[in-house]
């Protein structure tokens, strides 16, 4: 039997990849783009407005599509895949993680700056009572050192987090910062820890390799990149 790890992956192209298109995917798109991720094996596919749930608005741009239109495109094409969302405390509310159950999904990954995971707490309890996988997702990790992102990480998981995401959120890392802070995690937390790499200084790839290397067991990942 292999000692490899199993990896995880959510793809995020119906989600962070819909900045690149400034929101403007298709109900047509997102069926197209589920389904074939979805025949793919992908296990996690994300789907909302590039800033999560209600994200919507003249502050982060107009979406063609309302929420509920995309995950309901999306819905209808998958057939073994997780229907996933994301969820920005402050954006989005607990009625907008109703509504996305209600449309199907059952992964809510709720993201935080890296500082503040406790306001995350009442989404991720609220989600587990309704039956959902919970992901505590902290963004800009970058910005602190990894005792900062282990303090934070340990808080998401005393809250019922099913793992942790540690987001690269501006793309500054390089492969010793993303093994120092996902191998540190990995160490302080007793659920999967997981990776979301950004290609600003085209190392996304590197770093997802340096991400398993230190224990990362799910990824993040979009269609072209």
């Amino acid at each position: 039997m292999s000692d490899k790890p199993f990896i995880h992956v959510v793809d995020t192209t119906l989600r962070d990849g819909s900045h690149a298109v400034s929101h403007e995917f298709t109900a047509e798109q997102i069926a197209a783009i589920a389904r074939g991720l979805d025949e793919a094996g992908v296990e996690y596919i994300e789907v909302s407005h590039g800033d999560g749930l209600a994200g919507s608005s003249y502050n982060y741009g107009w979406a063609k599509l309302s929420d509920e239109e995309m995950l309901k495109a999306a819905a209808g094409a998958i057939k073994k895949a997780k229907l996933t969302v994301l969820l920005l405390p402050g954006i989005g509310t607990v009625e907008d993680l109703k509504m996305a159950a209600d449309c199907g999904a059952t992964v809510v990954r709720v993201a935080t700056h890296v500082t503040e995971a406790d306001i995350g707490e009442q989404h991720i309890g609220i989600a587990k009572k309704m039956g959902m996988m919970a992901v505590g997702f902290l963004m800009m990790s970058h910005m602190v050192p990894p005792e900062k992102v282990v303090e934070q990480a340990k808080l998401f998981e005393s809250y019922g987090a099913d793992y942790i995401n540690i987001a690269d959120s501006a793309g500054a890392m390089l492969p010793e910062d993303v093994k120092a802070r996902v191998g540190a995690v990995v160490e302080a937390v007793q659920v999967p820890v997981g990776f979301h790499a950004h290609n600003n200084l085209s190392l996304a790839i590197a770093n997802a390799v340096a991400a398993v290397e230190a224990g990362a067991t799910f990824l993040d990942a979009t269609c072209r990149g």
